[in-house]
């Protein structure tokens, strides 16, 4: 619903800037003033900014996936348009005023080919950046300390990763490069929080390519998942989603590729490592998931729990922190936020979560949130990085 209400508004913006692009591209030679020429250049402009809606409307296979990870790139272009064209504005405005130069026809042509350049080369240099940025995968360390015992441990060496999102824009290669980065740490639990998968099961390339990948994970304890709020079969047009308030579920393709994995899904209950450690995960906070009507509190969480024993927790979204600080929780891992993802997200969310990325103490309780694995729409980072997770937990 939300998706069709914006369409106008989505429409109207895309007009107004092929507009302004055959402004600025007739300023800069006349060719581009012919009509065959305006009308090849609108077609292709309308190509682009239809394709994420020419993927969804396209029956599954290779092509639906191409015209679709187009799309989803377009919407990343079309941020920093917006964002270049609004400051590009302003900049106009100072400088004709700050020069005395009269605003006229002359001088405004003079103004659109020099800026116009200088836009057209920043959206590109950004779009290509964020591109390569999101593809290269980094390794971000913490250490913390449970102040519990656990007999058997001095430590635990955790690889947290999250927001994986295969489908449209992640495949294959992005997991074999996710998976050699997991086995150089030599971890005694690999943890996955959540969005594993990007919704749509069809959208996934080669998946026994994948789950050989998560096969070849090296991990002591084994690989212990929940899913997110994007684990579930659904259709998604720009973000947006249909049914909104009926039951989603995941694919049962997706439980039985975990399970192929070797990768154990905790749905609001625990496993124990050597009988020390609980490592306990959370159905989603708004995608409960099949079978669950309602999840746990954090109360309802512990209470069957030993709680002198380190509990470390799953949760995909990081929700509730006081609450599992309240409860005697030790340890938190989350993604969800993507830490914005894209410029200004990466400033914005620090206002949404109150541990929005990264480590964050309150009281005995450590939450520990990764910006992810893998990308939500537009398949670029700006801002942000591409990472596994390690977590070094030491007992007291």
């Amino acid at each position: 619903m939300i998706a069709v209400i914006l369409s106008p508004l989505y429409i109207a913006l895309h007009i107004y800037l092929m507009w302004r692009l055959l402004i600025w591209l007739g300023a800069c030679h006349k060719v581009f003033k012919k009509k065959q020429v305006i009308v090849i250049l609108a077609l292709i402009y309308a190509f682009f900014s239809c394709a994420i809606l020419i993927g969804f409307l396209l029956p599954n296979g290779k092509v639906k996936y191409v015209i679709s990870g187009m799309g989803n790139f377009w919407l990343g272009i079309l941020l920093y348009t917006v964002i270049i064209f609004i400051i590009n504005y302003y900049i106009k405005l100072a400088y004709f005023k700050i020069k005395n130069i009269p605003d006229n026809k002359r001088t405004k042509t003079k103004f659109y080919k020099v800026s116009g350049v200088i836009s057209i080369f920043l959206i590109a240099f950004i779009s290509i950046y964020g591109t390569i940025n999101a593809r290269n995968i980094r390794t971000t360390s913490y250490e913390v300390t449970i102040n519990k015992r656990a007999t058997g441990f001095k430590s635990l060496n955790i690889v947290l990763v999250a927001d994986l999102h295969i489908g449209y824009n992640v495949g294959y290669r992005q997991i074999e490069k996710m998976v050699e980065k997991i086995n150089k740490e030599k971890p005694d639990v690999v943890i996955m929080a959540g969005d594993i998968f990007d919704n749509d099961y069809e959208a996934i390339d080669n998946p026994n390519a994948i789950i050989n990948s998560f096969r070849r994970i090296k991990s002591k304890y084994g690989i212990f998942a929940v899913y997110g709020n994007h684990d579930i079969d659904e259709k998604t047009l720009a973000g947006f989603t249909f049914d909104y308030n009926s039951k989603k579920m995941s694919d049962l393709r997706m439980d039985k590729m975990l399970s192929d994995s070797n990768i154990k899904l905790l749905r609001d209950d625990y496993v124990m490592l050597d009988g020390e450690i609980y490592i306990y995960g959370r159905p989603d906070y708004k995608r409960l998931g099949r079978g669950i009507s309602k999840r746990k509190t954090p109360t309802e969480i512990t209470s069957n729990l030993d709680t002198t024993k380190p509990i470390i927790l799953i949760d995909h979204q990081p929700r509730e922190l006081q609450e599992l600080a309240s409860a005697k929780i030790d340890l938190d891992l989350s993604g969800h936020t993507h830490n914005g993802q894209l410029f200004p997200g990466t400033v914005l969310t620090k206002f949404m979560w109150k541990n929005a990325y990264g480590y964050k103490q309150i009281g005995n309780l450590h939450s520990v949130v990764t910006s992810g694995v893998g990308l939500y729409g537009p398949n670029m980072r700006v801002g942000s990085i591409a990472e596994i997770v390690v977590v070094k937990v030491n007992f007291a």
